[in-house]
């Protein structure tokens, strides 16, 4: 464990002391995000954050590389082509948050960078539904891309409030951490040291990094090359662990077994991926293109009903919390306790969400 925290912690640091230098960059290109109708801030901000995140998470894999048990997982090309796919969806998304490129080359940019993880070995080796499912090999990395497109751009889409897409995915992976490891320490020979718990290490240290920076009122923008090496990055990590396990391994429980392989990669980004479905199926029945902006997204939704600007992120914070969290519960406790856990927290995130407007309309936070 020693090692993932070092991992963490070098992550954290350095992209806390990149950021600043980001900025600058930022500024000096001209990479600035002007204030339009759905915006909230008032001001442009510089954005290109990701850059920053970026260079915390090579560092976190540099460091991971002359340790003596996380250096094992360097065996194999998988770090490497995460790395590499990384820095060329953030590289798109720089290019992105200075000049504004075509949503079809975003696209084939992120198509690109998942073709180079499969070729790598980070790909869906099986499908954990009804047992083990094994199907050809081009469906597979075909499930593949299309993980690693729709967790990239679930993350953009909820990239609307200062901190809360970092902070989100932090809660992500943090919760995937821990999945990773227990699911992790299980296999036959027992051994914690895996790609995907590694990724997320580095990615909750790079979020926690990040945050200070970029929580309300934010100095700089994560932009696309953030929001891009975020969600590839946690693709990443599910791709590596939802593809090798068994089920079995999960949960003794034969129905927590049968679900809970998928139910918990999917959990820990369904605050993003719900917002993603929401406005596909918003804009598609106005006649719109599904990637066409609107202001009606869930953050947008939060600020209507009368929370502020940071109350409105702390809450969906708890909201990803108890979804990511609460899966992972599943795995840790048997019986009815993390029902009755995830049940009780549920029902104190509605009377936030609701009634705290009403008790408190002008936020101090």
């Amino acid at each position: 464990m020693h090692e993932y925290v070092l991992v963490l912690i070098v992550a954290a640091a350095v992209t806390y002391l990149a950021t600043p230098f980001v900025r600058s960059l930022a500024v000096a290109t001209g990479a600035f995000t002007p204030v339009r109708e759905r915006d909230v801030h008032k001001t442009p901000i510089p954005r290109l954050g990701g850059v920053g995140i970026y260079i915390g998470f090579v560092a976190a894999a540099l460091v991971a590389r002359a340790l003596p048990y996380l250096g094992s997982l360097f065996s194999t090309k998988q770090i490497i082509g995460v790395v590499v796919a990384g820095g060329i969806v953030c590289l798109v998304g720089a290019f992105d948050d200075i000049r504004e490129l075509d949503w079809l080359t975003k696209l084939a940019g992120q198509m690109l960078a998942a073709g180079l993880m499969a070729y790598t070995g980070v790909q869906l080796l099986s499908l954990p539904i009804f047992g083990t499912t094994i199907l050809p090999t081009p469906v597979l990395v075909l499930f593949t891309v299309l993980v690693v497109i729709a967790s990239t751009n679930a993350v953009n889409f909820i990239d609307g409030l200062d901190g809360l897409a970092a902070g989100v995915v932090g809660i992500a992976a943090f919760a995937f951490f821990i999945y990773s490891y227990l699911v992790s320490r299980s296999f036959v020979p027992a051994n914690v040291f895996s790609t995907a718990t590694f990724i997320c290490a580095a990615l909750v240290g790079c979020c926690a990094g990040f945050l200070p920076h970029n929580f309300h009122p934010a100095r700089l923008f994560m932009g696309d090359s953030g929001a891009l090496t975020l969600g590839l990055l946690l693709s990443a990590a599910t791709i590596t662990l939802t593809g090798n396990v068994d089920p079995g391994q999960v949960s003794a429980n034969e129905v927590s077994a049968a679900f809970l392989p998928i139910l918990v990669p999917l959990a820990v980004l369904l605050l993003p991926f719900l917002d993603m479905l929401l406005a596909v199926v918003r804009r598609t029945r106005a006649g719109q293109r599904p990637w066409q902006p609107d202001a009606m997204h869930l953050h947008h939704r939060m600020l209507r009903i009368g929370h502020g600007h940071r109350r409105a992120v702390l809450i969906l914070y708890l909201w990803a919390a108890i979804v990511a969290l609460g899966s992972v519960s599943f795995v840790i406790w048997d019986g009815l306790r993390p029902l009755a856990v995830v049940g009780a927290t549920a029902a104190m995130g509605v009377v936030l969400t609701v009634w705290l407007p009403r008790w408190r309309p002008s936020e101090r936070l």
